[in-house]
Formats: structure tokens, C-alpha cells, sequence
């Protein structure tokens, strides 16, 4: 891996949230300011929407990193298409509730005990609800339902949405939710990063993990990196990702805009990076010819001998060997022509040769560089496959 070649003592850019990580853009302090302001009135429901990727989970981990648990107890659910009676059941589970029955009213009645049980206790309660665009009205309705227990004049419950833009559009227009939407006393749409953050951002993740300057980037990159990414930090991870692995295989200790370029062609072509499969049948490799000089990079050994076991037959030594083939025929090809040329000046002709033979000996290696293109492609996206296969392996046993 490239934390490994880099000397990195973790993983810079995962696309799972993780607090340690947080960067405070211009849009994360805004929002950041919006959600301190709502936590202090503690009650009704503050608003958090953005696009996908945009960092609404890494905002929420940190705020609830900071959290003093003797003081607010919090419950996060992450919601899918579910109805107002499903809902109240996945809140109560999401408080650590056991209810008796199935029924919604011993939902609704068991966390209405535990809630007035946290006030008496000195506590206040927060409800995070994650993906609430996948929410029904009903499931809406319940929700702000709950925000009318209360012990005397306080609120037992505040509930923060975090969301997609149409979240925003539909608690916005929907005129069932005019109830809800009076009850919204802070919200913030989380934009994307300004084209001067994405340096800060990129060297802020890496430096969590102890980087040293190794590798450095050419400045170009940030900025084609914005263009491409638009500034949403988990499309920035996720091509930074590649660009570090592309490093690492190729053992640069400078990224430039180039491998930038290159890694974004790959990662636009459904081959490099399959979407609707994790283990694709990869095509056929012919079976490797001998050797005939030094053995492959190795930063390609390291990753060919990972033990990949839930992966398909990928023989990448094999590749390997191919390409190490075809170099040397190459080579022994560029041979033949220069002693065709040698021959030909002993002989006091052409310095050329024969022409048909020199012209045979051009289209062979012209043939012979194409093939060396495409096996060259075919490694680097085996590779990020076994990458890919490696790390979903490793989130899934963690």
C-alpha cells in the first residue's frame, strides 16, 4: 500500500467519516457555527444539507466527538425508505431501548419514559437522523411528533437532519411539513471547498498520518484536482487515493499534474474502476514466455505477492512476465536492426540495410511498443482492482 512506500502511519484518504480527519473549511465553520447555536437552544430541529460527499457525517463525527456525555445523550440512526412506525422503532433501538411488542405505541411510550428519565437525571437528549431524504412524510410527521415531549416547559428531545439538496427542497415547498418547517430554528447547506482549500485540505489529512513532505506535489495539481472534483472532499479522497497509489507503484517521491491526468482517465474508465461488481472476471492472459532480464519493480512484487484470498484468479506475476517478454523482444528486435545497419556500412551500402528488412523491423517494433502500451494499462488496472478487493477486505473484517 502507498501509507507503506510513503512512510504514512494510517490511511489519509478513507471515504468512511472519521472525526480525527476534520478539516474546518470556510463552509464547515459556517456550518459548524449554525449547529454550536442550535445545541444551545436545545430543542426544535437544526438543518444540515449538502451533496453527496460534501462532509456532512465528518462534521457531525467532530461535533459529536466534542460531545461531554454527562451532560447529552446522543443517538444516531441512518435512515432508509422507512414509514412513521418504523421510524419510532429505529429511534428506540437507536437509544438502546428494549420495547416491549412490536406495536408503535409502546415505541412511542418507552422512549418517552427514557427521555423524562435523562432530564431527571441532568441530561438533554439529541436525535442525529442521517440520509433523512430517504424519509417519508409520515416518518417526517413522527419525527417532529417526538419533539413535543416535554418535562414542565422543557423539551425532552432536539433533533438534528442531516441531508441531501432535495431534503432542502422538499421541507422548503412541501406543504405538509409547514408544521416541521416552523420548528427549524438553525440550518446550513454544507457548498463544496474554494479552489484555496484544496491544498490545505489534502496536506492537513496527510500530515494526520505523519507526512513529512514525502512525496511533494507540483502546484498544478491542486488546482486541476479542484476542476475535476469540484471541491467535494470525498471526491478529492478519492481520487487523491490513486494518485497516491499510482506514486507508490511507480516509486515517485514528486506527483505531478501528468499522473494527476492519468489517473483520472482511469478512474473515467469502467475498467479501471468497476461499479457494479467487486470481483470482475478479468481477460485472458497468454501464458508468460521466458525471461530474459531483470525481474519486475518492486513496488509491483509487493503487490503481487499480497495474499489475496477472496479475490478471483488474477495472475499478476504471469502479466508481469508478458510484459518482461515482450520488453526483451522489443529489445532484441532494436538489436537486429542496429547490426542490419552495421552490416549494411560494412558492406559500403545504404546505412539503412535492406529496406524491406529495416521496414519489417520498424512495423515489428511499432507492433511490438503498441502491445507494451496495452499490457502496461492492463497491470495498472489489475493492480487497482487488487487494491480495491484489499481494501474492502480489510473495512469489512475491521
Amino acid at each position: 500500500m502507498f501509507d507503506d512506500f510513503y512512510g504514512l502511519k494510517g490511511k489519509p484518504f478513507q471515504l468512511t467519516p472519521d472525526p480525527a480527519f476534520y478539516f474546518e473549511s470556510g463552509t464547515h465553520r459556517k456550518a459548524l457555527s449554525y449547529l454550536s447555536y442550535g445545541l444551545a437552544q436545545g430543542e426544535g430541529f437544526v438543518v444540515i444539507t449538502g451533496e453527496v460527499g460534501a462532509g456532512k457525517s465528518t462534521l457531525v463525527a467532530h461535533l459529536m466527538a466534542t460531545i461531554d456525555p454527562a451532560r447529552l445523550t446522543a443517538a444516531q440512526i441512518v435512515t432508509s425508505a422507512l414509514d412513521g412506525e418504523e421510524i419510532v422503532h429505529v429511534i428506540a433501538n437507536a437509544f438502546g431501548l428494549e420495547v416491549d411488542g412490536h406495536d408503535k405505541a409502546s415505541a412511542l411510550g418507552a422512549i418517552e419514559g427514557f427521555l423524562h428519565e435523562e432530564a431527571r437525571a441532568g441530561r438533554r437528549c439529541l436525535l442525529v437522523v442521517d440520509e433523512v431524504q430517504n424519509l417519508s412524510i409520515s416518518a417526517l410527521e413522527e419525527l417532529r411528533m417526538l419533539s413535543n415531549f416535554q418535562l414542565g416547559a422543557h423539551p425532552l428531545l432536539q433533533t438534528l437532519l442531516l441531508g441531501q439538496p432535495e431534503f432542502r427542497e422538499l421541507i422548503q415547498h412541501s406543504p405538509e411539513l409547514e408544521q416541521l418547517r416552523q420548528r427549524i430554528i438553525a440550518a446550513h447547506h454544507l457548498d463544496a471547498m474554494e479552489p484555496t482549500e484544496i491544498q490545505p485540505y489534502v496536506e492537513h489529512r496527510l500530515k494526520c498520518v505523519g507526512w513529512e513532505g514525502n512525496p511533494s506535489f507540483d502546484q498544478r495539481v491542486f488546482s486541476e484536482l479542484y476542476e475535476a472534483t469540484g471541491g467535494v472532499p470525498r471526491r478529492i479522497n478519492k481520487v487523491f487515493n490513486r494518485l497516491m497509489l499510482l506514486g507508490a507503484v511507480e516509486e515517485r517521491t514528486r506527483i505531478d499534474a501528468s499522473m494527476l491526468q492519468q489517473v483520472l482517465a482511469e478512474l473515467a474508465d469502467d475498467t479501471a474502476l468497476p461499479l457494479s461488481s467487486r470481483r470482475p472476471k478479468p481477460a485472458p492472459v497468454a501464458a508468460p514466455q521466458p525471461l530474459v532480464h531483470a525481474a519486475p519493480q518492486p513496488a509491483y512484487q509487493a503487490l503481487a505477492a499480497t495474499p489475496v484470498e477472496a479475490a478471483p484468479s488474477v495472475d499478476v506475476e504471469a502479466m508481469l512476465a508478458e510484459r518482461d517478454a515482450q520488453i526483451a523482444e522489443l529489445q532484441q528486435a532494436v538489436l537486429e536492426l542496429a547490426n542490419s545497419r552495421e552490416a549494411g556500412e560494412a558492406a559500403a551500402v545504404a546505412p539503412a540495410g535492406d529496406p524491406a528488412e529495416v521496414s519489417n523491423l520498424n512495423a515489428r517494433i511499432a507492433e511490438l511498443e503498441s502491445r507494451l502500451v496495452e499490457q502496461e494499462q492492463t497491470v495498472r488496472h489489475t493492480l487497482a482492482m487488487l487494491v480495491e478487493w484489499l481494501e474492502t477486505d480489510q473495512q469489512i473484517a475491521a
